[in-house]
């Protein structure tokens, strides 16, 4: 099963772009998927990317040879072999990095240590993904808003 989030919903119905759940799993897989080799990808391939289990390393190693033969088959090239450090960032910090502090800020969302420990993983690593740049991505204000619906409920 995938993780769904709201700010990401127009994503599901064509899957043209990695859902949040998706670039989190490659990521722990230390397997990078450019957009234009996922556009190539079938619908069923993309789906069973999204919802196949990657928990064992049976499963992991399984997943992670189904992704290499449906990239060469559908766009002749292999993926990419994503570094360690890359790889880690599948699994977030324990305090959310500066920039997305101050980018969340901007947005309105005071990101400190308590609101980032009230989030799971996978909200952790999206807001990263998100806003962990100079530059945030148009989804990072959603995506917070979404996370925090009770501290803005509050204020």
């Amino acid at each position: 099963m995938i993780r769904k989030f709201e700010f990401e919903a127009d994503i599901y119905q064509s899957l043209n772009c990695l859902p949040m759940a998706a670039r989190r799993k490659l990521d722990a897989l230390g397997i990078k998927v450019h957009l234009a080799q996922w556009e190539q990808f079938g619908r069923g391939e993309r789906l069973m990317i999204c919802h196949a289990p990657a928990e064992t390393e049976e499963q992991r190693s399984a997943l992670r040879t189904f992704i290499e033969e449906v990239a060469i088959a559908r766009t002749g090239s292999p993926t990419q072999v994503l570094p360690e450090a890359a790889r880690q960032s599948a699994y977030p910090p324990a305090h959310p990095p500066l920039v997305l502090v101050q980018n969340a800020r901007a947005c309105g969302i005071e990101l400190d240590g308590e609101a980032w420990a009230a989030l799971d993983d996978d909200q952790r690593y999206a807001l990263i993904k998100l806003g962990d740049t100079k530059k945030p991505s148009h989804n990072l204000g959603p995506a917070l808003r979404e996370f925090f619906k009770d501290l803005q409920q509050e204020s």
